[in-house]
């Protein structure tokens, strides 16, 4: 028999004399060092965990073993945990099911009511219970259903019973506006709020030696920093009388199993009083993105073994995707509460047909002739090196629609492309360089058309373009129509809590759904604007000025005006300009079809699928190769 016992920060596991040398190897690959003839170390930094590990290995190969008494302690008290969180499963499947205790949730919905300031909808009620229940828990809802509503009434209801007192939030930088403004009107009172992220470091870290007096009741920071300040913030969450109630917004960016963000993330797990994940999109890539969320919400309790872990995996390479996808739900089903979109009730969009837009002279000349000269290349592209090749591909694709979006946009180089596709024309180059003197895009008279009639109706509008100087250049043209509008992009600061900044990101936001501000126009870029902020209490209204095939980011611009909160009585219309003969016809056809299937697999809830803004980069050499190649 084994004898197993812990001494100085080891495992030790010794009379090894009767292993054979498979089981011996077992060990070794469990990170176990032979240190003589009779026993193997292990060093532990997570004893529970890696006690765990071994027991399951012992009972896989029926090796008889006895534990010494701190760890038959560690393992009875391992053991009641386990039970607890099994039934606690139980009750939170029974709940999703159906089969709950109405008069229990009667006085849930009741208490809840009596602390916030908006009443929750119907549907965030039932997520709100669930996760009240479950404590650990994700809302894998979809975009526009008030996953921050839901986080925030639980939080007050745990905080008034005494679990928590403070919020810490890791999510990106457009998300930072939406909480902040969301805790004023669910809670009801201005939220004692720090940003950390940016700025001096040193400043920035002296906010995580706060004390249970100094401490803001919510915190707000990005995953970078997060990454940055790992070491300080676990201080913060270790400072007595600190109950953190720890949030991960858009948590499908740790997905990764090995990534840094993700590291970072379950370095703090357990230092936290209560965790909650919210993400519209648990499982981007592979069934295995759903390791690190279910491990940040219980990081003791292994939700999903290691001998699952490994199934699931198997069956995934061997593309058993339907057999993956049950095994998954069979061992996580208990902890997520997900809204679909058809259960929102929200009035329907309306996607009008895309306006035919003639180009002016200039710019159908510019256009074809960089038309022309791709369709020349890619006859003689011999390059053999992929990488290369992904560089060329994208950047040319970029060209094309940077004609259709704003001429001169071209007379600037493009990261990591330095192709030189007019290098014989210098004749076309003067005209880029001296477009906006020599003619306006003829989509821009369509656009303002089209603000025009929008805006006699009263009714405020967004208006998306990928690329900056576009922004700029629409902003101007309106101005000097008489219209008042703003832009949010990239370089469009984020607010602090130090800080006062005229043209913030949410000082913007918050005008622009003023419905008494005066600014009812907004020109956003899609990368910086197209997640995490709410348009849809005021406005109605997107133009597409130019698009990307970049599905993820169309379908989240679509959800900024079509949300819980606005969109339950009155329809959202979204209008498209559409160069007549130009990549502008495919790209639009192409999202099309990918916005149909990807709606459908949405309603499902384990599908994979991404709505990851920054993870569709292949788009563009994808159309290329389709149509060039």
């Amino acid at each position: 028999m084994l004898n197993i016992r812990f001494n100085n920060g080891a495992i030790i596991v010794d009379n090894i004399e009767g292993l054979t040398g498979i089981q011996c190897g077992g060990l070794e690959l469990s990170g176990f060092v032979r240190s003589n003839n009779t026993e193997y170390v292990l060093k532990t930094q997570n004893l529970d965990s890696e006690l765990s590990d071994l027991i399951d290995y012992l009972k896989y190969e029926n090796l008889r073993f006895c534990l010494d008494e701190y760890l038959t302690t560690i393992q009875d008290n391992s053991n009641y945990l386990q039970q607890q969180f099994e039934e606690l499963k139980v009750e939170a499947l029974n709940f999703k099911n159906g089969n709950f205790e109405a008069e229990e949730y009667r006085v849930f919905q009741k208490g809840i009511s009596n602390l916030i300031s908006r009443p929750l909808k119907n549907h965030q009620e039932k997520a709100a219970y669930h996760l009240y229940k479950i404590k650990n828990g994700a809302n894998f809802s979809v975009p526009g259903s008030g996953k921050t509503s839901v986080v925030l009434s639980v939080y007050e209801k745990l905080r008034s019973e005494g679990l928590v007192n403070t919020l810490f939030v890791v999510g990106p930088l457009a998300s930072f506006g939406p909480w902040k403004n969301e805790f004023e009107i669910v809670l009801g009172r201005k939220a004692n709020l720090k940003v950390l992220a940016g700025g001096s470091q040193s400043e920035r870290r002296l906010n995580y030696y706060d004390s249970k007096e100094t401490k803001a009741e919510i915190y707000l920071t990005s995953f970078q920093t997060l990454l940055f300040d790992s070491e300080q913030v676990s201080h913060l969450f270790k400072n007595e009388g600190i109950d953190i109630f720890f949030v991960i917004d858009e948590a499908h960016y740790i997905k990764r199993i090995d990534g840094q963000w993700a590291q970072a993330v379950l370095g703090l797990s357990s230092l936290s009083k209560i965790r909650c994940i919210l993400t519209g999109t648990p499982i981007p890539k592979s069934y295995t993105d759903i390791f690190n969320l279910i491990d940040f919400l219980w990081p003791n309790s292994m939700a999903i073994d290691e001998a699952s872990r490994i199934r699931i995996k198997s069956l995934e390479n061997a593309n058993d995707i339907h057999r993956a996808a049950e095994l998954v739900k069979e061992k996580i089903n208990p902890l997520f509460y997900r809204v679909r979109k058809k259960e929102l009730g929200l009035r329907e969009q309306i996607f009008l047909e895309p306006e035919k837009v003639k180009m002016r002279h200039f710019e159908k000349l510019i256009y074809k002739a960089i038309e022309n000269r791709i369709e020349d290349y890619s006859k003689k592209d011999y390059a053999a090196n992929i990488k290369y090749v992904s560089k060329l591909y994208k950047g040319r694709m970029i060209r094309l629609r940077q004609a259709v979006s704003n001429v001169a946009l071209m007379s600037n180089p493009l990261e990591n492309y330095n192709e030189d596709l007019l290098y014989d024309r210098s004749d076309l180059k003067k005209i880029i360089e001296n477009y906006h003197q020599l003619e306006t895009p003829g989509k821009i008279f369509a656009l303002l058309d089209l603000v025009k009639q929008i805006r006699t109706k009263g009714r405020k509008v967004v208006i998306w373009s990928n690329f900056i100087g576009t922004l700029e250049l629409i902003k101007s043209h309106l101005s000097q129509n008489g219209f008042n509008s703003e832009i949010i992009f990239g370089g469009t600061p984020i607010e602090k809590e130090y800080q006062s900044l005229e043209n913030s990101r949410e000082k913007i936001r918050n005008r622009f759904v003023d419905s008494n501000s005066g600014l009812d126009i907004l020109i956003a870029n899609p990368a910086a604007c197209a997640e995490s902020i709410s348009l849809h209490t005021t406005c109605k209204d997107a133009i597409y000025y130019d698009l990307s095939y970049n599905c993820a980011q169309y379908l989240q611009t679509l959800d900024r005006i079509h949300r819980v909160g606005g969109s339950e009585k009155e329809p959202s219309y979204y209008h498209f300009l559409q160069y007549e003969d130009s990549i502008d016809v495919d790209i639009i056809s192409n999202l099309n079809l990918k916005a149909e299937k990807m709606f459908e697999i949405i309603e499902e809830d384990f599908t994979i699928y991404s709505l990851d803004m920054y993870d569709d980069g292949e788009s563009d050499f994808d159309a290329y190769t389709r149509l060039y190649k």
